[in-house]
């Protein structure tokens, strides 16, 4: 059944705010991993020159392609390339947003839940991809968004958001400890915050899957020689935990029907 035009306005709405986020996750976390300031009066501006851009370049999506065109996707000041990492992050959070907005429209508080943790999974899903840095801050934002909307909706569902934070901890807790430092404590941190916003029966299903991904990876770059772990080569292990998150948020109901468990919302 074709979407009404209320869900087709709500998926718009998202995916503009998507772009709108994944402008802004990939400069804060660019900056985060380089101890860069971000927040209050920081302003965007070229990472090779330093000039401040206009609000012309400044636009998701748009002004990488305008850049493209007219400038050759090059900084006017300078002449640095600018990189196609921001579009593609723009790109990919504007569609992550509309697909969830298609998937919880519905509801807007599990939608604004879902969103939540999405941009929480972005940005440390960045940080860890680029220096392997996975901060705190940005979990304990995402996991304490994540229980005050849960608590909007019920103390049941807050209960839920509880005991995921705290399963989500104490699996890679215990990893980390057997595995004596094997892991960072940011990963356990990490999955704490998207617990929160799970659940306890989705978190269950993200891990898995997120391992069940950055394993299948690793298989495939060592068959394609691209890494040799024997060397002391690593994966970083949160974009493949935040792709575990992201496909539960969509999948995860039908994965617990299919075992005959059910999600209830009290």
């Amino acid at each position: 059944m074709p979407a009404c035009q209320p869900e087709i306005f709500i998926i718009l709405i998202a995916a503009m705010l998507g772009a709108c986020m994944g402008s802004f996750l990939n400069a804060a976390a660019y900056r985060s991993v380089r101890n860069l300031k971000w927040w209050g009066s920081a302003r965007s501006k070229c990472d090779n020159c330093g000039r401040i851009l206009t609000p012309l370049e400044l636009i998701p999506v748009f002004s990488f392609i305008f850049i493209k065109i007219f400038h050759n996707g090059r900084c006017k000041s300078c002449g640095a390339e600018i990189s196609a990492r921001y579009l593609f992050t723009e790109i990919l959070c504007a569609a992550g947003s509309a697909l969830l907005a298609y998937k919880f429209n519905f509801n807007l508080k599990l939608l604004a839940l879902s969103l939540t943790g999405f941009y929480g999974a972005f940005i440390s899903s960045l940080t860890d991809y680029e220096t392997g840095d996975v901060f705190d801050l940005f979990a304990l934002i995402t996991g304490v968004l994540g229980l005050i909307i849960r608590l909007s909706v019920s103390l049941n569902f807050l209960y839920d958001g509880l005991l995921g934070a705290a399963v989500g901890w104490a699996v890679f807790a215990f990893i980390i400890l057997i595995t004596r430092g094997g892991m960072g404590w940011g990963d356990a941190v990490f999955m704490a915050g998207m617990g929160a916003v799970l659940g306890l029966k989705f978190i269950l299903i993200a891990i898995y899957l997120g391992f069940m991904l950055g394993g299948l990876s690793a298989v495939i770059l060592l068959l394609l020689k691209k890494v040799k772990f024997g060397r002391g080569d690593t994966l970083p292990l949160v974009p493949y935990l935040s792709a575990g998150c992201f496909i539960t948020l969509l999948f995860g109901e039908y994965i617990l029907e299919f075992f005959n468990i059910y999600i209830y919302i009290k």
